[in-house]
């Protein structure tokens, strides 16, 4: 920077200003530079930049799965907000892996980040190492809480749940459950959900018996489990709510290929729903009844509360509650295959 400034014919400061904010200096300071700039190449280390700030001006995003639709919709939406605030978010996924994870927490204390939304492992998480970051900077968890007391924001299963079993439940046979891979919380507390959901329609809650894995292949996963259950005798209900839509396409490529006719209509042997909403849901086939989590919602509102915890504008909303946890409520939609 001091070789720069002297380059350009100016204060190191006025050079520093410039590259923080370039609307700050005057605008011939600022034409100078630029030109100084297209000359020599010159650019500033960020990370250095930010080594030698009190707080700086990244914050870190950990997603489990850097192919799921649902984070890279979350993580574009966490991007563009952070950018209009003026910072940069920086991306690392933690591939289902708590070591992964750890190593992930690791490279953002070493940048020296302001803050993190993170979409923990949960059930493999090491919970003690992301206590620590959270008693450095602010936290805030999305899509599966990491417990009852952090900040998180997400889709309220409860709601969810009782939206997509009570439709199921009055409009044909009540639903068996499909579960998801222990691969995070929301194994647990959609299950849960579900439970409690079919108990307030005083139903008995059935819950299939699968195989235990820790894969985020939900595809092959519900595809094998699904061809298991039919070699044994097939479900015990005639439809099947699946824990995420992802596991839904496997279900329903597997009755495809059984020689069962999936959907609502007369005629049809399998009703399959799902929950998520993912975005080849509805190009199914046949398109998934499911209920829609608000991805971009999610997304904003967790950047929002961490600037709000950050103490930087937040935008419409600065009523965020207490606790700093939100649960957004899903949609009901109603497609052909249940």
């Amino acid at each position: 920077m001091e070789d720069f400034a002297e380059f350009v014919g100016l204060s190191r400061p006025t050079v520093s200003k410039y590259f923080n904010d370039p609307k700050s200096v005057r605008g011939k300071t600022r034409d100078l530079i630029e030109i100084a700039v297209k000359q020599s190449g010159f650019r500033p280390n960020i990370f250095a930049v930010n080594l030698n700030r009190r707080r700086t001006n990244i914050l870190g995003v950990i997603i489990p799965n850097s192919t799921d639709p649902f984070y890279m919709a979350l993580t574009r939406r966490i991007e563009l907000i952070a950018n209009e605030a003026g910072f940069l978010a920086f991306v690392l996924s933690s591939d289902g892996n708590p070591e992964m994870e750890d190593r992930a927490i690791e490279t953002f204390k070493s940048m020296n980040v302001a803050g993190a939304i993170i979409a923990p492992l949960g059930v493999d998480s090491h919970h003690d190492t992301l206590a620590a970051l959270g008693d450095s900077i602010p936290l805030v968890y999305v899509d599966s809480p990491l417990d009852e007391s952090s900040s998180f924001v997400g889709t309220d299963n409860e709601q969810s749940f009782q939206l997509i079993v009570d439709y199921l439940s009055r409009s044909g046979e009540q639903p068996c459950y499909f579960p998801m891979p222990s691969v995070n919380n929301n194994a647990r507390t959609r299950e849960q959900a579900f439970r409690r959901s079919m108990k307030l329609l005083k139903l008995e809650p059935i819950v299939l018996e699968l195989e235990p894995q820790r894969s985020w292949d939900f595809e092959r996963f519900g595809f094998e489990q699904t061809q298991r259950i039919f070699r044994e005798g097939g479900f015990p209900t005639r439809t099947v709510l699946c824990a995420n839509d992802r596991m839904a396409f496997g279900v329903i490529s597997a009755a495809y290929q059984a020689g069962l006719k999936v959907g609502h209509a007369p005629g049809c042997d399998l009703r399959v729903a799902g929950h998520d909403d993912h975005p080849l849901s509805r190009y199914a086939c046949p398109p998934i009844t499911t209920v829609a989590q608000n991805y971009n919602d999610i997304g904003r509102l967790a950047i929002e509360l961490l600037l709000h915890k950050l103490g930087e504008p937040t935008g419409p909303r600065s009523d965020f509650p207490p606790d700093g946890r939100i649960l957004l409520k899903a949609e009901l939609q109603l497609r052909e295959s249940a």
